[in-house]
């Protein structure tokens, strides 16, 4: 059964969760929460009331493995795009928001995770054409954990095009988890790949001991 959490700072081990995930609900979506569900391989989904997650298997990146289909790569040589990082980060929150028509990226998701990236823990990736925002990417990051939230595009191959940019910056940053959450057919062409909880909990261990930071 998912725990109900109070006004206390703390999380049940979402070992003991369901396979769908769900570790609890209640609580709040403040810096402090958000930064220990991280850590403790939780994510929120849903603002009223808040519920935190933590899904088995679990989808991620392996960023030595990471893949992009030559297609892509013949039209990233092009440079079609310009990119930036942490230039645009609500805006890239609020185009996500709009990309999906049930959004779980809620007034109050944009705001908590508005908070989170002024405090130096969620980052962005944009990508421009012709100085127009046309995709983007963004997430938070703990130690050498990156958590992927939500991408968007307005221009064909714009999302990707920030995922693999994303990619080639956590590598040069020394990052060693890159958590999806869960996969879709978009990613999974991009070398996604699921894992055991058991398995993430234990990577995530390692990875927010490293002292990355993005940049």
């Amino acid at each position: 059964m998912p725990v109900r959490l109070d006004a206390q700072l703390r999380f049940p081990d979402p070992r003991d969760a369901p396979a769908e995930g769900l570790v609890a609900f209640g609580g709040d979506l403040s810096v402090a929460r958000l930064r220990l569900a991280y850590r403790s391989g939780i994510f929120p989904w849903t603002a009223n009331p808040v519920t935190w997650w933590s899904p088995d298997p679990r989808a991620i990146f392996d960023l030595d493995r990471f893949h992009v289909p030559r297609s892509l790569a013949k039209f990233l040589r092009k440079q079609p795009f310009e990119f930036t990082r942490n230039r645009a980060f609500r805006e890239v929150v609020q185009c996500c928001a709009a990309a999906h028509e049930d959004t779980w990226i809620t007034r109050e998701f944009i705001d908590a995770y508005t908070r989170l990236h002024e405090e130096g823990d969620a980052h962005s990736i944009e990508c421009w054409q012709g100085g127009e925002l046309v995709g983007g990417i963004y997430g938070v990051s703990a130690g050498g954990l990156f958590a992927g939230e939500s991408m968007f595009h307005r221009v064909p191959n714009a999302s990707k095009a920030a995922l693999v940019h994303l990619v080639e910056h956590l590598r040069a940053r020394g990052f060693v988890l890159f958590d999806i959450q869960m996969i879709t057919s978009v990613t999974r062409q991009l070398g996604a790949a699921e894992i055991s909880r058991d398995e993430y909990l234990a990577r995530l261990e390692s990875a927010v001991r490293l002292e990355c930071t993005f940049g």
